[in-house]
C-alpha cells in the first residue's frame, strides 16, 4: 500500500490517501478528508470539506466516488450542509472527530466501474461482481429491539430484491447505537434472533461488524446501519478470521459477529477487520483503565487477524479509531504516529459496547494475491 498526504492551506484542509495499484487490474483508493483549523463556523467547515472532496476527485481523475461517510459532531443540525451525490453511497453518523473540528469524511474511489442507484444505496458493477452498498437503514420501532428487528427485515428485503441473502452475500455491517451503554444489549438480542432465522449461527458463520455508539440525523432513531454485500462470490472465496490465540468466539459471550472476513478475488484479497478492542481468548477485557496497554493489545489483536488472512499493517487501506474518553485523544494520536504506518485514519468519540474498553479500531486491508480459480475484482 502506498500512502500520501495532500494539503490545501487556503481551505485549511488535508487528505490522507492510500493507493492500491496492482500491476494489472483495478486500482483502489481510500481517503480521509479532514480540516486543519477548527475555528471557522459550521457552514464554512462543511463548505471546505465539500470543496476538498471535489479536489480529491480532480486529483484522481477518471475515478468514481463509490462511498463516503461523514463523521460529524451534531448530525441533527449539520446534515443539511451535506450535499447529495447521486451515484455515491452516503453515510452520516454523529461520531465527532476528536481533532476539534465538526466533520471528517472517509472516501472510497475506484475507476472503470458502473454504478446503479438502489433504494437506500447503490450497486457497483465490475468484472463478474455486483457490490451492494446500503446506508442509513433505520426504522420507527418503539425501542432498540423493535428497531433492530425492523431494519434487518428491511435490509433482507433489499437483498432479496437483488436475488441475494443475508447469509450468502452480506460481508460487512456497521450498527450504530444511540447511547450504546443502554441500548446495545437490546440490539444484540434482536440481531441474534434475526440471524438464527436467516441461518447464521455458531455452526455456520456470522458477519464482520462494528457495533458502536452513533447517532442518526433524527433523535428518535436508536439503531441504524450501513452494510456491504457482494453478489457473484463463490463460498470458497470467503474466509472467516478467528484468531483463537487472542480471541474467544463471539457467541460465547452472547454476541453474533465475525472478528474479520477475507475475500479472495483472482488478483487481490480484501480483509475486513471488525471493531476490535483489548480482549483476550477468554472474552475478558485486557488492561482495564490503561489506554496505552489497551491500544497495544488492540493492535496486536488486529495484526493477528490480518496475519491469518496473509496481510500486515502495511496493507491497511484505512483505519477508524473509536475513543470512549475524549481526554485520551492526544495520547492515542501520539501512540499511533509512533507505532503504525501513515494509514489514512480518523479518530472519533464513540464509546465501545463494554464500558471497560477505552479504545476500539476497525480497518480494511488490501493485499495483492493471485488465484486463477476466481475472477479479478
Amino acid at each position: 500500500m502506498n500512502y500520501i498526504t495532500k494539503e490545501w492551506p487556503t481551505l485549511s484542509s488535508a487528505v490522507e490517501i492510500s493507493f492500491f495499484s496492482p500491476v494489472k487490474g483495478l486500482p483502489e483508493y481510500h481517503a480521509m478528508v479532514r480540516l486543519t483549523d477548527p475555528k471557522c463556523d459550521t457552514a464554512m467547515q462543511f463548505n471546505r470539506i465539500e470543496t476538498t472532496i471535489q479536489f480529491v476527485k480532480d486529483y484522481l481523475p477518471e475515478t468514481t466516488l463509490v462511498w463516503k461517510r461523514y463523521f460529524v459532531s451534531d448530525a441533527i443540525n449539520q446534515h443539511v450542509f451535506i450535499e447529495s451525490d447521486p451515484g455515491t453511497a452516503i453515510s452520516i453518523v454523529q461520531q465527532p472527530p476528536l481533532d476539534g473540528t465538526k466533520v471528517a469524511v472517509w472516501l472510497y474511489l475506484v475507476p472503470k466501474v458502473h454504478i446503479t442507484n438502489d433504494v437506500q444505496g447503490i450497486i457497483m458493477e465490475h468484472s463478474s461482481y455486483r457490490h451492494l452498498y446500503h446506508t442509513q437503514l433505520h426504522s420507527q420501532g418503539a425501542d432498540e429491539t423493535g428497531q433492530t428487528e425492523s431494519l434487518f427485515a428491511q435490509y433482507i428485503q433489499l437483498l432479496a430484491n437483488r436475488n441475494c441473502t443475508l447469509e450468502k452475500n452480506c460481508l460487512r455491517t456497521w450498527v450504530f447505537v444511540q447511547n450504546v451503554d443502554t441500548h446495545y444489549a437490546g440490539m444484540v438480542v434482536s440481531r441474534r434472533e434475526c440471524f438464527e432465522r436467516e441461518g447464521l449461527t455458531s455452526d455456520t458463520h456470522f458477519i464482520a461488524s462494528t457495533g458502536i455508539e452513533g447517532k442518526y440525523i433524527r433523535p428518535e432513531v436508536l439503531v441504524f446501519m450501513d452494510t456491504y454485500a457482494v453478489q457473484g462470490l463463490r463460498p470458497e472465496q470467503i474466509q472467516y478470521l478467528y484468531g483463537p490465540t487472542h480471541f474467544s468466539p463471539t457467541y460465547r459471550y452472547g454476541v453474533t459477529f465475525e472478528r474479520g472476513t477475507a475475500i479472495q478475488y483472482g488478483d487481490r484479497r480484501h480483509v475486513f477487520i471488525s471493531g476490535t478492542a483489548s480482549i483476550n481468548n477468554r472474552g475478558e477485557i485486557e488492561h482495564p483503565m490503561d489506554i496505552i496497554k489497551q491500544a497495544d493489545r488492540m493492535f496486536e489483536n488486529i495484526r493477528t487477524l490480518l496475519s491469518e488472512a496473509g496481510a500486515e499493517m502495511k496493507d491497511v487501506a484505512h483505519l477508524i479509531v473509536y475513543l470512549r474518553d475524549i481526554a485520551d485523544y492526544e495520547t492515542i494520536v501520539s501512540y499511533i504516529k509512533q507505532n503504525q504506518p501513515p494509514i489514512p485514519q480518523v479518530i472519533v468519540w464513540a464509546p465501545v459496547c463494554r464500558p471497560g474498553w477505552l479504545v476500539e479500531a476497525e480497518c480494511m486491508a488490501i493485499k495483492e494475491s493471485k488465484d486463477k480459480r476466481f475472477e479479478d475484482y
